[in-house]
């Protein structure tokens, strides 16, 4: 009997182990890690969303201010929520809810452009010079971007 119980109990562990296997985020897949955007004025960090870190989210952790930027923390004044108006930059996430095809490959993601204020659905994928292309579309507008790996 005792030797049954044993049996079963680590049986349930193996299942409770890979059950939260499947649930985790892919380890080491090339899109996470530290971004520069295409014009290099700003790096985004992407990883595991905190969420759901089966998906891809990403924030900014640095930006370039504009050459006749005030002094102190760029804030995120194009939001269409004006109570988000003041709010600094760094730390905004821009990448969310990304679902991943692949390594390298994710889709049915949304970025945020702080410059536009606008929202949109997006994809991203790894090319095969090593950079991120990553572009989003509202309705029929659409913009693509490659950022390169951040030093």
């Amino acid at each position: 009997m005792n030797d049954l119980r044993v049996w079963v109990a680590g049986l349930l562990a193996v299942a409770l182990t890979v059950g939260h296997a499947a649930h985790a985020a892919p380890a080491a897949d090339p899109t996470f890690g530290d971004w520069l955007t295409d014009a290099g004025g700003g790096k985004v960090r992407v990883g595991p969303c905190a969420a759901n870190p089966a998906q891809a989210c990403g924030a900014l952790i640095w930006l370039k201010p504009p050459a006749d930027a005030p002094a102190g923390p760029l804030h995120d004044a194009n939001n269409p929520n004006p109570a988000l108006r003041s709010r600094p930059l760094l730390g905004v996430l821009i990448i969310s809810d990304f679902t991943r095809e692949a390594a390298g490959n994710w889709v049915d993601g949304k970025i945020y452009d702080p410059n536009d204020g606008k929202t949109y659905k997006s994809k991203m994928s790894i090319g095969a010079d090593g950079n991120l292309k990553v572009s989003g579309c509202v309705l029929v507008f659409c913009k693509a971007q490659t950022w390169t790996k951040a030093p």
